[in-house]
């Protein structure tokens, strides 16, 4: 059967949140595909590539999105859906091609990702197909039907690889990451050093030895596993208007806030004032994204454990944050806290002509299952990194050998 692609219109909204009903029915968590608002702005204000599928009588069977935002030359694949009348034609897949290749086409991109629901093996396929690396797996990270594991996958513009920026050392625990980063996306890390990781208290210290303030004995804050340096109780402000006015105050230069076609509608502050973490805070999909932290990420040193018990009492299951490979500092205090890292994605952002790689680093309050995933050979590095991971996160090895 004959199908022709061409760009959204606003005239098409409401067969588009019928596409997407008739595909995902009520439990797709993603506005694109629900709120006419969100779906009007991304077809007019110029910041997405929206094509649509009509089949020979004029029905719309096919869509596909890459939202952009100015600046962090990154999009993401988002809305990939096909009738079921039409599937296993091709379709997914031309409309994937399609769209990315006008997105690049405009040659403000470095690079695009999507994540790619793993309960079969049929998206992973239609990515890789459009020369799309994998990059890790995020565990548990959004409520679909039921709580599901997400792959991340890349495509890059040409020779961006070719302009990273070298690291000389990572935490020890982030070595399994950088080698199924090595065998996924074709990249050589044997110049980067893995080096022991600090424990919980120790990452604590060293964060209050390199801001000079040190704290004493007496000084109130939360104990446990995490260190003494975070108050309690964490105040979670959910104001996206205010949320995202005092963002921009507290972070004016674009340069040092970088979490891509992430928005912070929610903050959660220290009850001593001493840091601010700015979350996208997303309840329907039992999700939050840590954006940034003032004055600094690993300011929320000793205090990750009453941030995360806030998070989950705002209907958060899972949690990712984003940070620099290089940051050896941050990923420590993340990392002592019970963050497990989870994808790897090389040459994430440019500075000047050189590109940077960033580390996921994720944690969830529910028990994950892998037994109903279908990890591709490609992601099954990435799988055992982070089982890897988890197990000297969760399961040290003295309590192993006993």
């Amino acid at each position: 059967m004959t199908v022709a692609l061409s760009p959204a219109r606003v005239r098409d909204i409401a067969e588009l949140r019928q596409l997407y009903f008739e595909v995902y029915g009520h439990g797709y968590p993603v506005p694109l595909g629900s709120d006419p608002v969100v779906m009007r702005r991304l077809i007019t204000d110029g910041t997405a590539h929206w094509l649509t599928a009509r089949a020979c009588g004029g029905a719309l069977v096919g869509s596909a999105v890459v939202v952009t935002e100015p600046g962090s030359r990154i999009g993401k694949l988002v809305g990939l859906a096909v009738h079921p009348g039409h599937r296993g034609d091709g379709l997914a897949s031309r409309l994937t091609g399609a769209v990315c290749e006008e997105a690049f086409g405009t040659g403000r991109l470095d690079s695009v990702y999507a994540t790619v629901r793993v309960v079969t093996a049929g998206p992973q396929a239609v990515v890789v197909r459009n020369g799309f690396r994998p990059l890790g797996l995020l565990p548990n990270a959004v409520e679909v039907d039921g709580c599901e594991t997400l792959a991340l996958f890349a495509r890059y513009a040409d020779g961006v690889l070719d302009r990273r920026a070298p690291v000389a050392a990572v935490p020890e625990r982030l070595s399994a990451l950088l080698s199924a980063a090595s065998t996924g996306v074709g990249i050589d890390y044997a110049g980067t050093r893995s080096v022991p990781g600090r424990s919980a208290a120790g990452a604590a210290a060293a964060v209050r030895e390199a801001a000079g303030t040190t704290r004493t004995s007496g000084s109130t804050g939360s104990t446990g596993s995490t260190g003494t340096t975070g108050a309690e109780p964490i105040e979670l402000i959910a104001a996206p208007g205010f949320v995202r006015r005092r963002f921009l105050e507290l972070f004016p230069q674009a340069g040092d806030r970088f979490f891509p076609l992430h928005t912070p509608n929610a903050v959660l502050a220290a009850a001593d004032g001493s840091f601010e973490a700015y979350a996208d805070l997303d309840p329907v999909a039992g999700s939050c994204a840590l954006v940034a932290v003032h004055p600094r990420p690993s300011a929320v040193a000793g205090a990750l454990e009453g941030l995360m018990a806030t998070v989950t009492r705002a209907g958060a299951d899972y949690a990712e944050t984003l940070l620099p490979l290089a940051d050896t500092e941050a990923l420590e205090v993340f990392l002592a806290s019970g963050f497990v890292p989870s994808a790897l994605y090389p040459a994430m952002r440019r500075i000047q002509d050189r590109l940077h790689d960033y580390v996921v680093l994720s944690r969830t309050s529910r028990q994950i299952d892998f037994r109903t995933t279908a990890v591709s050979p490609l992601l099954r590095p990435y799988l055992g990194a982070y089982l890897s991971a988890w197990t000297s996160t969760y399961l040290p090895l003295h309590e192993v050998s006993r």
